[in-house]
């Protein structure tokens, strides 16, 4: 559900990894740096030495692949990459000098070489542990030359699963969003990192509220193509376009987690209530019963639980509902206008948009108890519309703090925020998922 300053009195219209080979571990080896790692605090220090290769185009991939491992790494907020010292080694090609890795206190070395034969890209790394000299992976990833920046992010996710200990769900992750850069409002998806936009509609007219499904097979939005808002269904393999076609408005899809189905305020039966809606556009069970309006639907990961915004209180607030018992708590109480609720993949958080005293739109987490309350952004404008990352250690949102409205990426505890690309127009409604 967008907020809309203007608009507060017209409430009902505003709420609207590829598979890796196996690692080549020296397993006690890694087990035991992970355990220590998962002890400390802050980044881990890493030096990302240049991949070698001899011939000139081998050069290129080398530079490309380099830049694409290191903005990766950097993207994650995980390491402190160290520029390689200039003893490191003797000679190019010789032994490490893990003596002159401590001295710049380098954690981690990681570095590779890269080749072609047959046809085929071949990057070779190797990772070791920069304090005892043991090697923590050794592993080969092959493609073709138009998979160089896929085969950098394999690496990164092999890199960031062996130090953390954890699946790194971040790079093969999709941010979908709404853009204003043909004129209209269309939806457009992009990498978590902001590279590789696609226009996903073309309708010329207003869409909005983008939501892919977890299984990464639809997307959701919603559409005014017929002059009012409706749900549209799009397989994104197939194309194939469904839409709910009921009376009344449609707004504000979340797909639940566990199921192949999504949430949505509908209207057709008068008040303006949740209900479950299945792929082809069929509606399932209504889930909210109460006077007042119910949008923005968000779950738990088990797919248990739903946050949502009611007026049934008075203003706007976020409440939380058992599906199976259907007994509904309110979740936020301070603030007079919190929407936008987003559940996160641990299941433990919940972030949402207020609308503060002085006219500010801010980000807030809070515990899924209503426990914890802490504020994420302020004294920049208006940001809003705050999205989880996969692997949860992120947030994107929307915030004009530069002029226009744009796309942001923090940390979960609202550090190290930073404007995730540069396109013409607006964009608004940021959406993290898997897609496949």
């Amino acid at each position: 559900m967008k907020i809309s300053k203007n608009s507060l009195a017209g409430f009902s219209l505003a709420l609207i990894c590829m598979l890796f080979l196996p690692f080549l571990l020296r397993a006690e080896e890694a087990r035991e740096y992970i355990a220590i790692r998962k002890q400390g605090a802050g980044r881990i220090a890493v030096v990302l030495d240049r991949t070698a290769a001899k011939s000139g185009k081998e050069s290129e991939w080398a530079r490309s692949i380099d830049g694409t491992i290191r903005s990766g790494l950097d993207f994650t907020g995980i390491f402190n990459l160290l520029p390689a010292p200039m003893n490191m080694r003797s000679m190019p090609g010789g032994p490490l000098n893990f003596g002159a890795l401590n001295s710049v206190g380098a954690e981690i070395y990681t570095g590779g070489t890269m080749t072609k034969q047959s046809g085929q890209v071949n990057l070779n790394m190797e990772v070791y542990d920069a304090l005892s000299g043991k090697q923590l992976m050794k592993k080969q990833y092959s493609g073709a030359e138009t998979q160089l920046r896929s085969m950098g992010l394999r690496f990164c996710v092999d890199l960031v699963e062996l130090l953390t200990g954890n699946k790194c769900l971040l790079f093969g992750s999709k941010i979908s969003f709404v853009s204003t850069k043909s004129g209209f409002k269309e939806i457009y998806m992009c990498d978590f990192d902001g590279q590789n936009v696609v226009q996903l509609t073309n309708t010329r007219s207003i869409s909005l509220t983008p939501a892919v499904s977890p299984d990464g097979n639809y997307i959701a939005w919603t559409d005014y193509t017929s002059g009012r808002p409706d749900l549209y269904i799009r397989n994104l393999a197939t194309k194939a376009t469904a839409s709910v076609g009921k009376p009344g408005v449609s707004i504000d899809p979340s797909w639940r987690n566990g199921s192949n189905e999504l949430a949505t305020t509908l209207s057709f039966e008068g008040d303006q209530e949740i209900y479950l809606v299945r792929p082809n556009g069929t509606i399932s069970r209504r889930l909210t019963f109460s006077r007042g309006i119910d949008v923005s639907p968000s779950f738990s990961p088990d797919g248990s639980k739903m946050a949502f915004v009611s007026q049934r209180s008075g203003m706007p607030q976020i409440f939380v509902q058992d599906l199976q018992g259907g007994a509904a708590r309110r979740l936020t109480f301070s603030g007079n206008y919190n929407t936008q609720p987003s559940w996160s993949p641990g299941g433990d958080k919940i972030v949402y948009s207020s609308l503060q005293k002085n006219g500010e739109i801010n980000i807030f987490i809070v515990n899924a108890d209503g426990s914890g309350l802490l504020q994420l952004t302020r004294g920049a404008r208006d940001n809003e519309s705050p999205s989880w990352s996969p692997d949860g250690r992120m947030i994107a949102f929307m915030s004009n703090r530069q002029g226009r409205k744009k796309l942001f990426v923090m940390n979960a505890d609202g550090s190290n925020q930073r404007a995730l690309f540069q396109m013409d127009g607006d964009q608004q409604q940021p959406s993290w998922s898997i897609v496949r």
